[in-house]
């Protein structure tokens, strides 16, 4: 049985993406691990952080960005696809490079797939979410956040990277990736998948507040295109809001990010009491709605979530 690790990424440094230490914390237990490297900036040393790595297992596949033919952020899913084209294992770990796992849980991962490797009835394995907010110790527990996503896929052509690159899908038809291709809802279907008690460690909103604007900037570009209009309505500091209001972490962070979690300089810049600036527009956890729903949720139904985004069937359940 062999595993490909595979990922995406463009400007990491300027993002202030842990790219390297997303893909150390899988890399134990890849057999290859394939990187789609944009066209980064020129002050951008993305490609040099990534040959700090000193393994035979990487392999770098240069890429460029085209985000007039794919908008919405289908840019992401492209490059995923250009990524798991040169994957040669029996199973794919798809990480995005500001997500990370932890080592306490590679064990029960591969052993997983080494058990269904021969039952083609499973196309990938779920994992859950902690979504880190503003710092390493808070994170969301609300329904406005995804809670299980696909993170192991098997190496099937037929399956492809979908939307925003959030997940994957089953296609029947395929038109050779074009914008189409990654937003219909026709000729695909969910992947059947077993759901498995590991963490995926998300640290996409947690960067100081200047680059997290910067990061914002850069998705609503990839997204709306050169938009002046939507790009001047984001702050030049992002505004976080009061993190209490969020779960508080008590566990331990994989330990590839231990130098990276030591940069964290701007505890001044957060706010942890009190009630949000009313002067910003809320965020999609702050707002009403989501507060109750979330409520419910967390309070009578043991976190199950009410409708929402669920781009998967579950056929198992595995506590290993």
């Amino acid at each position: 049985m062999k595993i490909s690790g595979f990922t995406f990424i463009k400007n990491a440094e300027k993002l202030y993406i842990p790219a390297k230490q997303s893909i150390l914390s899988i890399l134990p237990i890849c057999d290859e691990f394939i990187i789609a490297i944009g066209d980064n900036d020129k002050d951008d040393h993305t490609l040099e952080i990534i040959q700090s790595i000193k393994s035979e297992k990487i392999k770098i596949v240069h890429t460029k960005w085209n985000t007039k033919d794919y908008p919405k952020n289908t840019i992401f899913a492209q490059q995923t696809d250009i990524a798991k084209q040169h994957c040669k294992g029996d199973w794919l770990f798809y990480l995005q490079c500001d997500e990370a796992i932890h080592q306490n849980d590679l064990k029960t991962i591969k052993k997983a797939c080494k058990d269904n490797l021969e039952n083609k009835s499973v196309d990938g394995f779920l994992f859950n979410y902690l979504h880190f907010w503003g710092d390493y110790n808070h994170y969301h527990n609300s329904h406005s956040w995804y809670k299980k996503e696909i993170r192991i896929i098997r190496n099937l052509p037929s399956i492809h990277s979908w939307k925003d690159a959030q997940s994957f899908r089953k296609f029947s038809k395929w038109e050779g990736g074009t914008f189409n291709d990654y937003t219909s809802k026709k000729d695909n279907a969910k992947l059947d998948v077993i759901e498995l008690d590991v963490n995926v460690f998300h640290y996409g909103y947690v960067r100081p507040p200047k680059m997290m604007s910067s990061k914002r900037k850069s998705s609503s570009s990839s997204y709306h295109g050169e938009n002046a209009k939507i790009l001047s309505r984001i702050a030049i500091e992002y505004d976080y809001g009061p993190l209490n209001k969020l779960n508080k972490y008590e566990g331990s962070h994989p330990s590839v990010m231990k130098d990276w979690i030591g940069l964290f300089d701007w505890s001044s810049k957060l706010q942890y009491s009190g009630t949000r600036n009313k002067k910003r527009a809320p965020h999609k956890h702050e707002k009403i709605k989501y507060r109750l729903i979330s409520f419910i949720e967390n309070t009578f139904l043991n976190g199950k979530v009410i409708g929402g985004f669920k781009n998967y069937n579950i056929i198992k359940k595995s506590k290993i």
